[in-house]
């Protein structure tokens, strides 16, 4: 069979797989819908985190930009890696204590205010469309090569599946459907690194061949020999001083991501959230430790097989003939001399590669039997489909949870927030299709500026809300509204209005600037404020406390809230 009709058949069990989850898992209540039933076991939400966390940034775009940009894509890994161990570490188990269902929910609490509240739910919606957009234009992308549909149809596709498992089954669906996903993933990312890294190296196991072997000293060999600074050369395609920034700016942004903290609200207890962290951590590692090697195997593969080939020779591969329909991947044989030549000059180079393609790519370009190819396409679909319900559902809690049942109507009933739940699911399902389809950037580069939106607003707020009593609520909404605000202004200047970079820093660095702002202005304007009232300094208090549990938040009035 062809991949095209083994794709078809892999993605038609995997997506029956995760639609039975989905309908098996369906809930009838809003603790169901929203925290799981705070009924799933470490190991379970470990694999459900993984999948959640490695979205199709890390599938499928990860080891696109690490072999293009060599040494200078390790941002990617120490930050994604560094953050989610600063998660864990820092943060998870004091939230899970804390016992809200959404960050917005522990803002709103922790700062007795609604307006923290309301600026917490615009952060969390703001950062969720954002990562959202790349996860749907991941699924179009492997829909256009594998199915060959057009980009916006394979989204729509996307769309109608994550819509069924997430309005249907909320938060418990999406769990057990991620953790079938990652099962799905982990497979199609370590078959072809296997068999790629045994055909190049002759050792099996990539992480050792990317070590041990010459593959990287070929490559720079290659790479210097066509105008390209050394794979291996720091800082060659970005100043250190935007490295420093974006690797921080990911690793706090984890920390920050309002549908991975909301993954340990989801286990029984603080044990189960430390549990399922180390799990996570494991279970990620086995991807990422994978990564680099994939990537320099990629780009080794993807140059031998196009660079200095005859126009007949690579009209001959099917492969480039099905990603040229697709438009992610284009030739133009400029000078006129017959052969395609890959130079550093975007203006004379002859071969022109989307980063979004050399993961799913790498399989057909090695020669691999068709059905890897489709499995690598499945694991593609599997990463942004687990990626988006998490996503979706972080918005549909924050207006059904703590919009509405928390700010407009307290006394309404478990069925009618449940419908709201479900209703904005939908409504955030369509937006997310639309940026899927009119996305502002690939996928790596749009999830990014999600991680700097949120390490500019959200981490400290969390960060000082657990560690420091004397926070209080005007501190917390004076920084992170200047933290999103500069953030999201540096942002689109940069990516949309023509502006140069401050410094050197990119926008996918600012966040590290707006969350060091937003840190110094919370803790300025909360010592020229009065200070938290006694029980939310003594909530604090109990929740760094291991023997106790925090005191009730009944216990704080209602007249303390905005």
């Amino acid at each position: 069979m062809s991949a095209e009709v083994w794709t078809i058949v892999l993605v038609i069990i995997s997506f029956i797989v995760y639609i039975y989850i989905g309908w098996q898992s369906r809930v009838k209540d809003t603790k169901g819908f929203f925290v799981a039933d705070q009924g799933i076991p470490s190991l379970a939400n470990g694999a459900a985190t993984a999948a959640d966390w490695m979205s199709a940034a890390s599938f499928i775009s990860m080891a696109g930009i690490i072999s293009f940009l060599g040494y200078d894509g390790s941002i990617f890994l120490m930050g994604w890696t560094g953050g989610y161990v600063l998660l864990a570490l820092l943060l998870a188990p004091y939230l899970r204590k804390f016992g809200k269902y959404t960050v917005p929910d522990f803002v709103g609490d922790r700062y007795y205010s609604n307006v923290a509240r309301s600026v917490a739910v615009v952060a969390a919606i703001f950062v969720s469309m954002t990562y959202v957009a790349g996860q749907m234009r991941g699924v179009g992308i492997v829909f256009s090569r594998f199915l060959q549909v057009d980009i916006n149809t394979g989204v729509i596709i996307g769309m109608v599946i994550v819509a069924f498992f997430a309005i249907l089954g909320g938060m418990k669906g999406i769990t057990w459907t991620q953790v079938a996903q990652y099962i799905v993933l982990i497979v199609a990312y370590l078959i072809p690194a296997i068999a790629i890294s045994m055909l190049l190296t002759g050792n099996p196991i990539p992480q050792l061949s990317f070590t041990f072997s010459d593959i990287i000293e070929r490559l720079n060999t290659i790479q210097v020999d066509l105008g390209f600074p050394a794979y291996t050369q720091a800082f060659a395609n970005k100043p250190m001083i935007d490295v420093l920034f974006s690797t921080i700016t990911l690793m706090v942004g984890t920390a920050g991501l309002p549908h991975i903290i909301v993954r340990f609200y989801t286990v029984p207890d603080v044990k189960a959230a430390r549990w399922s962290a180390g799990w996570a951590l494991l279970f990620i590692a086995i991807l990422y430790t994978t990564a680099p090697a994939l990537a320099s195997f990629a780009r080794y593969n993807l140059i031998d097989s196009l660079h200095n080939k005859t126009v007949e020779e690579v009209q001959q591969l099917d492969w480039a003939n099905k990603w040229k329909n697709t438009g992610l991947l284009a030739f133009d044989d400029k000078n006129g001399d017959g052969r395609l030549q890959l130079t550093p000059n975007k203006k004379t180079s002859e071969i022109t590669i989307d980063r979004d393609i050399v993961v799913l790519s790498t399989p057909e370009v090695a020669k691999l039997a068709p059905w890897v190819i489709a499995l690598v396409a499945a694991g593609g679909l599997a990463a942004a489909l687990s990626t988006a319900s998490g996503l979706l559902l972080v918005i549909s809690s924050s207006i059904a949870h703590d919009v509405y049942y928390r700010m407009i109507d307290p006394h309404a009933s478990e069925s009618k927030r449940l419908f709201v739940g479900r209703v904005m699911v939908g409504i955030a399902i369509a937006i997310a299709g639309y940026f899927g389809i009119n996305p502002p950037g690939f996928v790596a580069e749009v999830v990014s500026l999600a991680f700097g939106l949120a390490a500019a607003s959200f981490f400290p707020a969390i960060v000082l809300g657990v560690f420091d009593k004397r926070t209080n609520k005007e501190g917390a909404i004076a920084g992170m509204i200047l933290g999103l605000v500069i953030t999201s202004f540096y942002i689109f200047s940069v990516k949309f209005g023509g502006m140069q970079p401050w410094f050197g820093i990119s926008a996918e660095g600012f966040g590290t600037v707006g969350m060091v702002l937003n840190f110094i202005v919370t803790l300025v304007v909360s010592r020229l404020t009065p200070p938290p009232p006694p029980e939310v300094q003594a909530l604090v208090e109990e929740l760094r406390t291991p023997e106790h549990a925090p005191p009730a938040l009944s216990d704080i009035g209602e007249e303390q809230l905005d």
